[in-house]
């Protein structure tokens, strides 16, 4: 990526959602060791502030500006609001992050109907509202990147997360038709599929899970949020699609979705065809 189209590094300016842990929080420290100003949304202030001091002691400078959004991104209203926020304050965001994420697995008889909006409105619909919000000043100046943190459960439907695979299973195709979409634009697109990460979300899923998903899964690495926080800054400054931190995530990614690879250049070239065709649509 040229230094002109970079979106990673001094003057850049990036939005991270459910920033206050996690991924997100490593991700927010490790754009602001690279010079970024970085944003972070999340719904719970006092742990956003906490997040907030973590970030500013990974800054470069004093002149970086990085600051806090109180927001539930599955609400459009506020998800729209924390750009418009983020705009007022610094400018438009050259990079987003959407790493806001829930997890409730169980078996399908016994998860409530709730449970299934509850996770498809954070993972899935929170992730297109901040999207949408974003898309209009990456379009205007034909540069950014956005991520999209879907999961190993995005490609691969594990036994007992039957709520969690069909909102990052959403996230994943709306991802795939994202990249073509905006490819001709200037902004780039990633998904991430990262396998279990030691957060406090998977501590929380941890106490849920059937006995059957417990042989799957448990004693299986599990890796830092640090590692899939530089396995996703990688990825962001080769403009890599798919970013598959750790070797499970890649071994299962190319068993199960590695012919996409290969169609997706294909696509794209029939796409850019009707680009040029008489009649298009702007």
């Amino acid at each position: 990526m040229s230094r002109k189209s970079a979106v990673i590094g001094p003057g850049r300016i990036a939005l991270v959602t459910g920033g206050s842990s996690g991924i997100g929080l490593a991700v927010a420290k490790e754009l602001a060791r690279a010079g970024c100003q970085v944003w972070m949304a999340a719904r719970h202030e006092g742990r956003l502030a906490a997040a907030l001091d973590q970030v500013n002691a990974a800054r470069q400078s004093d002149a970086q500006r990085c600051g806090i959004l109180t927001a539930d991104v599955s609400d459009p209203a506020q998800a729209f609001d924390a750009v418009e926020q983020v705009v007022g304050q610094v400018g438009a965001p050259h990079l987003l992050v959407n790493s806001a994420g829930v997890a409730r697995p169980g078996y399908v008889h016994q998860l409530d109907l709730q449970d299934y909006r509850w996770m498809m409105e954070v993972n899935f619909f929170g992730t297109l509202h901040m999207v949408k919000a974003v898309l209009p000043g990456m379009l205007a100046r034909r540069l950014g990147h956005i991520v999209n943190i879907s999961s190993v459960g995005g490609f691969l439907g594990f036994f007992g997360y039957s709520a969690y695979a069909a909102s990052k299973f959403a996230v994943s195709g709306f991802t795939e038709v994202l990249r073509a979409e905006l490819k001709p634009h200037g902004v780039g697109v990633s998904i991430v599929f990262p396998p279990n990460v030691d957060t406090p979300q998977l501590a929380y899923e941890s106490q849920f899970r059937p006995s059957e998903t417990r042989a799957l899964v448990e004693g299986t690495p599990v890796l830092s949020p640090e590692v899939v926080a530089a396995a996703i800054l990688r990825g962001v400054s080769r403009r890599q699609y798919a970013i598959l931190p750790g070797v499970i995530s890649k071994a299962l990614y190319g068993l199960i979705d590695g012919t996409s690879g290969l169609a997706r250049p294909v696509m794209d070239w029939m796409a850019a065809r009707g680009r040029r065709s008489p009649g298009q649509n702007e």
